[in-house]
């Protein structure tokens, strides 16, 4: 009994594919797993020249975007690091806060000192008492900043 060898075609992966490879590896996949099933689905291109050439310079083009949006976040945390805002709150009879500082306050007095920042980002613990504080603020892409926060009472 003689096995037949099957045909294989070079493919450019365009995501990840278990069992295969990760995206942007060109690889050696049966034509028929190829034709059937990773390019109708958008998992690889065939492997041409132009479409390995087109790729690169698409993967150049998310590289300059990345270091475009990481430079404007390292901005973004050095404005936030050199701001100390300042919440004034009404304090109760124990010398309290009545109530708590939430990070939605914490966003809106960065807004009105320029610094658009999601509250979502803004990591901090409840603060019931007056005081200075360190509120950490995730920017993305791994990059913190340290915001300087002063509670006082009125």
């Amino acid at each position: 009994m003689q096995i037949k060898k099957g045909i294989f075609m070079k493919v450019l992966l365009i995501k990840d594919v278990k069992g295969l490879g990760k995206a942007g590896e060109i690889k050696n996949a049966k034509d028929g797993y190829a034709r059937n099933y990773l390019i109708p689905k958008g998992f690889a291109k065939l492997a041409t020249p132009e479409v390995i050439k087109e790729w690169e310079e698409e993967q150049k083009k998310k590289q300059e975007e990345l270091k475009k949006e990481i430079a404007r976040l390292n901005e973004i945390k050095e404005k936030i690091e050199n701001t100390s805002i300042v919440i004034k709150h009404k304090l109760g009879a124990n010398g309290q806060l009545y109530g708590a500082i939430t990070n939605k306050e914490v966003a809106e007095k960065l807004r009105e000192n320029g610094i658009d920042i999601d509250k979502k980002h803004i990591e901090m613990q409840q603060i019931k008492t007056v005081g200075e504080y360190n509120i950490d603020i995730k920017l993305g892409h791994g990059i913190h900043a340290n915001l300087k926060l002063v509670v006082e009472g009125e």
